[in-house]
């Protein structure tokens, strides 16, 4: 297995990117945005996750992170997904979702090629996870997650995205534990 795009070496940080299969816009409603929280706030809890930034979009989630503790960030990566996409599916199997027959055919098809006995596929395979070398890099990759919601019309402004660490970096309430870096000032903080 590659380890190409992987988060392999302990006590680093990376920003992940994770997608789900076709770039299925499932991150649509509240519910299936909440077990993604949810999890990173778990992981932060539990796994010795330390999220430095975040940003749920429909279709992929961006996570500035590191393990704490030397623990492999990997394997909290793949601990998250595992968890997600059982989540997800029972969200959509339970919860109000006008497009369930279509989500799930979607996941059920992205995993027919598969040997495992799996009846849905939520993630694309792995994850891009780029290790943070640079304080430059840093405020760059946060600036991007943070504006995301903004350059797809979703807010106005990134703080006013409930579902993005831009509003723990313009001191106001997230959902979200995130470990704030003190950085030369970041370009979506909110103006006095």
């Amino acid at each position: 297995m590659s380890t190409k795009y992987k988060a392999t070496i302990p006590g680093k940080a990376y920003f992940i990117t994770i997608t789900t299969v076709n770039w299925v816009d499932l991150f649509t409603r509240l519910d299936q945005k909440m077990v993604l929280v949810n999890a990173l706030n778990y992981c932060a809890e539990h796994k010795g996750l330390e999220v430095h930034g975040y940003c749920i979009m429909p279709s992929h989630i961006h996570i500035l992170c590191r393990a704490k503790d030397d623990d492999l960030l990997a394997n909290v990566v793949r601990d998250f997904k595992k968890y997600t996409a059982k989540k997800s599916i029972e969200t959509i199997l339970n919860g109000r979702e006008s497009r369930r027959e279509w989500l799930l055919e979607m996941f059920e098809k992205s995993c027919a090629h598969l040997k495992r006995n799996q009846t849905f596929k939520v993630w694309q395979n792995g994850y891009h996870a780029v290790r943070i070398e640079s304080e430059k890099f840093v405020r760059q990759k946060l600036n991007y997650i943070h504006n995301n919601p903004v350059v797809d019309k979703i807010v106005e402004h990134p703080w006013e995205y409930i579902f993005s660490s831009a509003r723990n970096y313009a001191d106001m309430e997230g959902l979200v534990k995130v470990h704030c870096l003190r950085l030369a000032r970041i370009s979506n903080q909110r103006q006095p």
